[in-house]
């Protein structure tokens, strides 16, 4: 039954990681030269948050180490919770600290579209 549970986890995990990778690829899609500049600053606050969310969650598995014992039911109700967690932080991080990357990244791109 471990097994099953252990499957099921794994594969809410890759429906989640995939469902947010296509939302950045869709919404980095979107940018053209005829986007404006709230939606291209936008688009790189989403990837720079994007990008932090997936370095914390290599940090995450990195330092917390596997239960063996742990019930698989309570293992994936803490990876559900503890990924909404890293997703609020990532936001946060990108909201405080995270601004002159995304400004470099918007400058960038403003000059590879030629947004005005």
């Amino acid at each position: 039954m471990d097994a099953i549970s252990s499957m099921l986890n794994t594969n809410a995990s890759n429906a989640l990681d995939e469902y947010n990778t296509s939302r950045i690829q869709g919404s980095l899609n979107s940018v053209s030269s005829d986007s404006t500049e709230e939606e291209l600053l936008e688009t790189c606050k989403d990837f720079t948050s994007y990008f932090v969310e997936e370095v914390l969650k290599e940090v995450k598995e990195n330092m917390i180490p596997e239960d063996e014992d742990e019930d698989s039911t309570t293992s994936m109700l803490t990876d559900y919770h503890m990924d909404s967690v890293i997703e609020l932080m990532a936001d946060k991080v990108t909201d405080e600290v995270g601004d002159s990357f995304v400004q470099q990244l918007y400058e960038q791109m403003k000059r590879n579209y030629n947004i005005d």
